[in-house]
């Protein structure tokens, strides 16, 4: 879904006094309104500074130019919230609220999208290479995983999942998945979207039965539910298998493997992150994100086909 009608979905019901300069730039952003988003950030930093919320804010630009391709615009933007978001890091660490790791991780992105779109993937990789060395103990680990694999991970072979526990039918080894074709829907409990996917997913996976088609659902535990702030992992695994039977009744046999590590190495700091594995194994199809119906099934069937 592009970028502009993410956002007026999400703010379209947004209140006339905003009570925080990311949702008031976010919005404006959402109505193609550069110059008005541009207005607000100037005034909060007249009033308030250069803060972690207000680099948050700022990386917000870099994100719609990136999505209007116009890419000169967007590297621009980033490596000003990049420049901004390190002079904060000379005070305190990345993970210390949760504004500068967004901010951080979204300029990154949109600098390695911008290097990639004009051509330029050698210093893409370079550069989320670079991040990764120095950020790969942070929050925003899995976010440059991802951006690493969009640009490298189709036709390579698929990393092993792990299982730290899982719910469902048992993971099966990678020996036995190979000769068909394989769909990963990476999801988490608390993840709307998952939620609108599973129905797809379902209808797909019954559709391509008689093909071979498998459906794996990777999950990991996020240290909370709806109802505990801080969770155990075994009240974190009933709430999650709560989720499951709730909103994803048609896919109560497909194996889920829970675990930290698929996350990091599968870079699904988005979710659901789909991955589709043709019948040797190897990446066919990486998508941070949803997908609907017509655009899911038409990858399926160039991977049975094969």
């Amino acid at each position: 879904m592009p970028f502009r009608t993410i956002l007026l979905f999400s703010l379209l019901a947004a209140p006339t006094s905003w009570a925080g300069i990311v949702e008031s730039v976010r919005y404006a952003l959402a109505q193609n309104n550069f110059s008005a988003a541009e207005t607000q950030l100037v005034s909060y930093r007249a009033q308030r500074g250069v803060d972690s919320e207000y680099i948050e804010a700022y990386s917000w630009l870099g994100r719609a130019a990136l999505d209007q391709g116009q890419y000169d615009q967007a590297a621009a933007y980033s490596k000003e919230a990049k420049a901004l978001a390190l002079e904060q890091l000379k005070q305190r660490p990345l993970d210390a609220d949760a504004h500068l790791p967004l901010a951080l991780g979204a300029a990154l992105e949109v600098q390695a999208q911008a290097l990639a779109a004009r051509g330029q993937r050698t210093q893409a990789l370079a550069l989320l290479h670079t991040a990764l060395r120095t950020y790969g103990n942070t929050s925003i680990h899995d976010r440059l995983q991802k951006n690493l694999n969009l640009l490298t991970f189709q036709g390579k072979l698929a990393p092993a999942l792990k299982s730290d526990g899982f719910l469902g039918a048992a993971l099966p080894p990678s020996s036995q998945l190979r000769g068909s074709p394989v769909l990963l829907f990476f999801w988490a409990h608390w993840c709307g979207d998952c939620k609108a996917e599973a129905p797809i997913i379902t209808q797909l996976r019954s559709e391509f039965a008689g093909k071979g088609l498998k459906v794996i659902g990777p999950t990991r535990y996020y240290g909370y539910t709806a109802l505990i702030e801080h969770a155990s992992a075994s009240d974190e695994l009933r709430y999650i298998d709560a989720v499951r039977h709730r909103f994803y009744g048609g896919l109560l046999d497909m194996p889920v493997p829970i675990s930290k590590y698929n996350f990091d190495v599968y870079g699904a700091s988005t979710t659901p992150t789909l991955v589709l594995l043709d019948r040797t194994g190897k990446v066919a199809m990486y998508h941070p994100g949803a997908l609907p119906y017509a655009e899911l099934r038409a990858e399926i069937e160039k991977v049975v086909a094969r």
